[in-house]
């Protein structure tokens, strides 16, 4: 248990410090860039909109199911299927938050190849889907999900706010920040922390020579944890570290990174209903086949050990990154209890609590 423990805490001072100030910008961000802007530009047709889409969703800090409802709204303003894909691709995948926490852990190479490959695999992805695909506006209201899904991404992923004029607000810049978009992923990253945590303490040492001997066995196991997982691209970070610590090799770790945010069942759902069959093979087969490809890439240029020793050498922290780590804890037990509360307080509004 006390290792569990040591292994928690470290993922969490790797990370902390990098966390809380990625969700502060990701506030102000959002106080500074209206979503109706986005709409606007990206609600046309053509080649151009799969580049904006692409770039528009590099910072937006929106994980894989709350990107939905943004990306409806794109598609009832008549944005083209490519750019519509492209956005729900690049968006979950990185975002401000992420890219810090992935510098904070991995170093700005790894990172920076994060953000341009998950950028390619965009933008592919919507080219693919504008010459494939015959351009058609559909109505968007009708996702042929589950009621539970359906009622998941309405309450905790409200639809953009169009035509909204208002000045900067800090304090609805630090609401957005630490309460609504740390609350939407509190659990998801807790999960990750104490997840990523046990493959550290668990998984045998000699492992590596395994997956040496074996590394497109590595890549498939990879792909086939990240497609149907939901995890957002902050929270898979600790499982990324925890498995190349643990001798998987750093190219099967980023094919999880990158498959892992941009994919779930509930998101494919919405891809085949919101634009249908043949953009869902689309999605899937550039994710998984640009996902791996850029893995083998990654193996074949980036020093692999020097990578392993950077996470290794993070375990002595100074007392900035514990510092960053109470914080982060005490912010996901905030935004978890608070969510519990509300719950409970909905229940009870319903008739179904005693007094």
């Amino acid at each position: 248990m006390e290792a569990l423990a040591s292994s928690f805490w470290n993922l969490c001072a790797s990370m902390g410090i990098f966390i809380v100030v990625g969700v502060l910008i990701a506030g102000i961000l959002h106080e500074l860039v209206p979503e109706d802007l986005i709409t606007k530009q990206l609600g046309t047709r053509g080649w151009k909109s799969v580049f904006k889409g692409t770039l528009f969703g590099i910072p937006l800090p929106l994980c894989s199911c709350s990107v939905i409802p943004f990306a409806a709204e794109l598609k009832r303003k008549g944005a083209s299927e490519g750019a519509v894909l492209s956005f729900l691709i690049s968006t979950p995948i990185t975002g401000v938050d992420s890219i810090l926490a992935t510098y904070g852990m991995f170093g700005w190479a790894f990172t920076f190849y994060r953000v341009i490959t998950s950028s390619i695999i965009a933008i592919i992805a919507g080219s693919l889907a504008n010459v494939l695909i015959k351009q058609h506006v559909s109505p968007v209201a009708k996702f042929s999900l589950n009621p539970k899904a359906q009622q998941t991404i309405r309450i905790n992923n409200p639809a953009p706010e169009v035509n909204r004029v208002r000045s900067f607000s800090l304090k609805r810049a630090l609401h957005y920040g630490f309460v609504s978009l740390l609350g939407g992923i509190a659990s998801p990253l807790l999960w990750g922390l104490i997840i990523g945590a046990f493959i550290s303490m668990m998984i045998p040492g000699n492992l590596s020579h395994y997956f040496t001997d074996s590394r497109w066995l590595g890549y498939l196991i990879a792909v086939a944890i990240a497609a149907p997982m939901y995890v957002c691209a902050t929270a898979s970070l600790p499982i990324a570290a925890s498995l190349i610590l643990a001798g998987v090799s750093p190219g099967a770790a980023f094919v999880f990174l990158s498959a892992g945010p941009a994919t779930n069942t509930v998101t494919m759902g919405v891809v085949k209903s919101m634009l249908g069959t043949k953009a869902l093979i689309i999605y899937l087969g550039s994710i998984i086949i640009g996902s791996v490809g850029f893995g083998i890439v990654f193996d074949l240029f980036f020093d692999a050990t020097a990578i392993r020793g950077m996470l290794s050498h993070q375990e002595a922290h100074g007392w900035i990154e514990n510092i960053g780590a109470g914080i982060l804890l005490v912010l996901i037990a905030y935004n978890l209890i608070q969510a519990r509360f509300n719950k409970k307080n909905k229940s009870c509004s319903g008739g179904s609590c005693c007094s």
